[in-house]
């Protein structure tokens, strides 16, 4: 039930009044019928008493006035007491929900203007416990995505700061006249201006995954054919005394529900990473199939990772002091990158790693 002059109350009025306008219209219908019913039942009764042999013609009429009388004092004091309980409990009801929407209000605000730990208090009212556990979870996701932002940042302005300096440093001596332009100082040059691209390109890569705009085209396909080009060409990298690389694969290898792509570039990322830390043993590539999954895993014999570094090797920019190196020519986000891409994928990925014995890193896909 709606006006037009009640749209420009208060929430909290247009509750009260619909609420006291049921209640009217209830107590209204109530002394109607019962004005037209009671005494009509009241007089059907008196002659079923007659009809058993009672004499009530001499009190008839008093009896039908005490009624009357009666009657109306209860339905007044019913209305009083009926319509302050029901104008008291509107109220109630209609402060308790205003409470909660001011509060929500308030934690909005405050949201709004870059408070994203703020979070709405659970509420007993169904509707608003659901619309208050919704907007936490928006905000805890938005938390999420800031606390990402601000860290990227941070690791792009630390990671940037280097080859930047490298390239000044050599162009401030170029200028000066402190150093010979010879082809070594533009090889070097050249080879932190590389480095700088491979990282805007792979930091790029990574705001997209960490976002989920990454295009993701999910289809049945073979690895076998993949799998058997890659380790060519990762084998025609490697030296003659140094690891061999080997692909260990069942036959015939079950269809996958991956994007051959991407599937591509996190063997690329975790097989180079193995050939680069890798100076002699070998490098398997395994798959083998587990209940509605594809393993697959990049197994070498370098110089591993140790144990208290392994939870953090999935981490934007992280390089155990022995086993990653920033200038060994990776961008530190390519293991982050290929995690992402995994678990798009709908797939898990894994590491277990001993030092000076070798890594195996490992992930899965479903099957088809």
């Amino acid at each position: 039930m709606s006006w037009p002059w009640t749209k420009s109350l208060p929430l909290a009025s247009r509750l009260f009044f619909s609420h006291l306008v049921v209640m009217i219209v209830g107590v209204v219908s109530f002394v109607i019928i019962s004005k037209v019913s009671s005494p009509r039942f009241f007089v059907l009764h008196l002659e079923r008493l007659q009809s058993q042999g009672l004499d009530l013609i001499n009190v008839r009429t008093e009896l039908v006035e005490g009624f009357e009388t009666a009657w109306r004092r209860s339905t007044i004091w019913s209305v009083i007491v009926g319509t302050t309980a029901a104008g008291g409990l509107s109220y109630w009801v209609s402060k308790r929900i205003m409470q909660r929407l001011t509060e929500m209000e308030q934690i909005t605000q405050k949201f709004a203007v870059g408070e994203l730990d703020a979070r709405l208090p659970l509420s007993e009212i169904p509707e608003l416990n659901r619309l208050g556990a919704s907007f936490n979870r928006m905000a805890a996701s938005l938390e999420g995505v800031e606390a990402r932002r601000r860290e990227l940042i941070g690791d792009m302005t630390h990671e940037l700061r280097t080859p930047l300096t490298v390239v000044r440093g050599y162009l401030e001596q170029l200028a000066d006249g402190e150093i010979e332009p010879s082809p070594e100082v533009y090889r070097r040059l050249a080879r932190e201006t590389r480095r700088l691209e491979r990282l805007v390109n792979d930091l790029q890569e990574l705001s997209k995954a960490e976002a989920g705009y990454l295009p993701i085209k999910i289809q049945p396909i073979n690895l076998v054919p993949l799998l058997e080009s890659l380790v060519e060409r990762f084998s025609e990298q490697l030296l003659e005394d140094g690891p061999v690389l080997r692909l260990d694969c069942p036959t015939p290898l079950p269809l996958v529900l991956a994007d051959v792509d991407r599937t591509e570039q996190v063997l690329v990322n975790l097989v180079g990473n193995a050939v680069r830390y890798t100076t002699n043993g070998s490098i398997t590539v395994q798959l083998w199939p587990e209940a509605s999954q594809l393993w697959i895993a990049v197994i070498d014999t370098g110089i591993g990772i140790a144990a208290q570094d392994l939870p953090h090797v999935f981490e934007r920019f992280w390089r155990a002091d022995q086993s990653r190196d920033r200038h060994s020519g990776g961008t530190g986000i390519g293991l982050t990158i290929s995690r992402h891409l995994v678990e798009l994928q709908g797939g898990i990925i894994q590491v277990e790693s001993e030092l000076g014995i070798g890594s195996t890193f490992r992930f899965c896909l479903p099957l088809a």
